[in-house]
């Protein structure tokens, strides 16, 4: 636990002292993640508040996650749609999946989004792939990325401040204990495939 502590406050302190590059880098792995899922959105999101704070910290990863969210959408909605629909246009269950995810309500789409253990990389592919409309989209990522953001950047620098104080980390599980819970409802509840 205190090598991972240790390799974050290094790369925090790389960049506060890269000044304005290293927030930049920070932003650009975030918005990056949104397209590449296996770099850890939770990091990026804890070292962007530790750097500016629980505030700007918030505002700038809430603010670069949509970015990245939004291009991965637009990557799928028109470069590999086209091939995807060629490839699937006589898929009946394909077809099914991407009518259900299209015509779903804003308020269970912000729920999806909100969820912090739901891939939010699938939800922008499959968003893409069948159209949905991007208003109808952008809106659900606005207002879902508000509680995903939070939850990372509040379990993030917690588990740093929990070196200190154990009692944090029994916090930090039953918070995400409590999220998965809710995740597995929601999805059970509105029958989600995700």
């Amino acid at each position: 636990m205190e090598s991972i502590v240790e390799l974050l406050e290094k790369v925090v302190e790389f960049i506060q002292g890269s000044g304005t590059l290293g927030v930049f880098i920070s932003c650009g792995m975030m918005t990056i993640e949104s397209i590449l899922p296996f770099l850890p959105l939770g990091v990026f999101i804890t070292i962007t508040m530790l750097v500016l704070g629980k505030v700007w910290g918030f505002l700038v990863s809430w603010f670069f996650t949509i970015i990245g969210c939004c291009i991965s959408f637009f990557i799928f909605r028109n470069g590999f749609g086209k091939k995807f629909d060629h490839l699937t246009e006589n898929k009946e269950l394909i077809k099914r999946y991407k009518k259900m995810f299209k015509d779903i309500s804003l308020g269970k789409l912000v729920l999806v989004i909100a969820m912090p253990f739901t891939p939010a990389f699938v939800v922008n592919i499959v968003a893409g792939l069948c159209k949905m409309d991007f208003k109808k989209y952008f809106i659900a990522l606005v207002i879902g990325k508000i509680s995903m953001v939070y939850f990372w950047g509040y379990i993030g620098t917690s588990l740093v401040e929990s070196i200190t104080n154990p009692i944090i980390i029994v916090k930090i599980v039953i918070s995400m204990a409590l999220c998965y819970i809710i995740y597995l409802l929601v999805k059970k509840i509105f029958k989600l495939d995700l």
